[in-house]
């Protein structure tokens, strides 16, 4: 059993699909966790204003309201880990899901094993200690400036917002400017995942820092990973 468990993580599991939610909370309560079922927006959030979770397993589609609302909702009130789960692999939806909150996704449909190595992933970086301070806490590569200390981007002196995870991936990019790093190796520094079952997490992230911060900025190099090119 992973040792992320070893204290009986609360996982909040929200999906209106009852074979789905059943078959989801029963594999994760054989993983050793406490799952609480909530089956439409308004009792999920109910639920985790009542009693707060670790991490949120939490469909897009729901009755109530949909998942967006809902993860957005409870992460105003505590910030928690989120994956968030998809019936299509539709981009806007992701990077929507990546804006106000969420963590990683998973597209229907998915292995019972997928998704609890990405829910010990979370649990495993959400534990993480606090960073000491960076040694270099401003980056400035032309016309980005990265602020570590105050966890703030600006682009040609423009503020950018960024998800906690975006702006991580973004640090670990400008610190290694024009090297082509693997979605394997950003998916082990930024994520912490010890395999490459995820590499479409990186590419999600990637599509978001490129909406937010230009299309230039990142260079995919096909069937390798990306590079931040040096503004002039």
């Amino acid at each position: 059993m992973d040792t992320a468990t070893a204290t009986e993580r609360r996982v909040l599991v929200v999906e209106d699909e009852r074979t789905i939610a059943e078959a989801v909370a029963a594999r994760l309560r054989a993983e050793g966790f406490l799952v609480e079922v909530a089956g439409d927006g308004p009792s999920a959030v109910a639920a985790a204003h009542r009693t707060p979770p670790d991490v949120i397993v939490l469909d897009v589609m729901l009755p109530g309201f949909d998942g967006l609302e809902v993860c957005r909702r409870i992460q105003a009130e505590r910030p928690v880990p989120v994956l968030m789960l998809t019936a299509r692999d539709d981009e806007t939806d992701l990077l929507v899901g990546l804006a106000v909150g969420a963590d990683d996704y998973l597209t229907k449909p998915f292995s019972m094993r997928e998704l609890t190595a990405r829910l010990h992933a979370l649990l495993r970086r959400a534990a993480r200690p606090a960073p000491e301070p960076p040694a270099t806490p401003a980056i400035r590569l032309g016309d980005l400036e990265i602020n570590q200390a105050e966890r703030r981007v600006l682009r040609r002196g423009v503020e950018v917002h960024l998800t906690p995870t975006e702006f991580d991936l973004l640090v670990h990019l400008a610190e290694r400017p024009r090297t082509v790093l693997p979605r394997e190796r950003l998916l082990a520094d930024v994520w912490g995942w010890a395999d490459a079952s995820g590499t479409r997490t990186v590419d999600s992230h990637i599509k978001g820092l490129r909406r937010k911060l230009g299309p230039d900025l990142i260079r995919t190099v096909h069937g390798v990973g990306y590079a931040l090119e040096v503004q002039r």
